[in-house]
């Protein structure tokens, strides 16, 4: 069973990037396909980005496509999403997520494991 800890969120200026960490620890990290999700306040959770186990397919939500990128070092454990031209609707909670399916997925409701998540406000 996989442990998932964010990491990297915080305050950022609206136009401002962050890049945030998603560490696994307990499971083989390169067996499981991973996702990004966020909830708004008020607002239900919604899918960002996922990646393949090897890293090869990713997905993206088209509210990020060509802002938002992900990648992971299964060497590491690690997965990253980084975010540029940050706006103040990107502001929420982002969790990562992780499954041990093959192929990549936007559903949420298809991972298994998640993270406590880490803020991110963008000001305005």
């Amino acid at each position: 069973q996989v442990q998932l800890v964010e990491s990297g969120g915080g305050l950022v200026q609206a136009g401002g990037s962050l890049r945030l960490s998603c560490a696994a620890s307990g499971g083989t990290f390169g067996s499981y396909r991973m996702g990004w999700f966020r909830q708004a306040p008020g607002k239900e959770r919604e899918f960002v980005a996922t990646i393949s186990r090897s890293g090869s397919m990713t997905s993206y939500a088209d509210s990020v496509k060509g802002r938002f990128s992900i990648s992971r070092d299964n060497a590491k454990n690690m997965v990253y999403l980084q975010m540029n031209s940050l706006k103040p609707e990107n502001t929420a909670v982002y969790y990562c997520a992780a499954d041990l399916r093959a192929g990549i997925t936007t559903t949420g409701a298809t991972y298994d494991y998640w993270g406590q998540g880490t803020q991110v406000p963008v000001s305005s």
